[in-house]
């Protein structure tokens, strides 16, 4: 098991979450969940490197989509492994969360994206 972890990609916001986003590495990300959110008006983070997700990884999302909301940040995931999308569609929450389908330049309403905080 590769213990999920997040790490600084780029300035300005963008992170990549690496290892398993599991049931047993969930709760070590949650603990620093609420001020990476408080931190970061906009945040994008790359899922490329994820090994491994579960129906828990996916609640995480959802309960970090849910903070950055309640902040009123942007949070945006982008190159989502195969492995998450189909859990979010059978689990109907595809569209709750906000997946991008690559790291594109754009964001979920099609804006270009400029580096510059909202």
């Amino acid at each position: 098991m590769s213990a999920a972890h997040l790490a600084t990609k780029e300035e300005g916001g963008r992170l990549a979450l690496l290892g398993e986003l599991t049931f047993e590495t969930v709760p070590g990300l949650s603990k620093n969940l609420d001020s990476m959110v408080r931190q970061e008006p906009r945040l994008r983070v790359d899922l490329a490197e994820l090994e491994r997700v579960d129906s828990a990884g996916l609640a995480f999302l959802i309960e970090w989509t849910r903070l950055a909301r309640a902040f009123g940040h942007v949070l945006e995931f982008v190159n989502i492994p195969q492995q998450l999308l189909t859990i979010a569609r059978l689990s109907g929450v595809e569209r709750i969360l906000p997946l991008l389908p690559a790291d594109s330049e754009t964001d979920a309403d099609g804006r270009r994206i400029t580096g510059e905080r909202p």
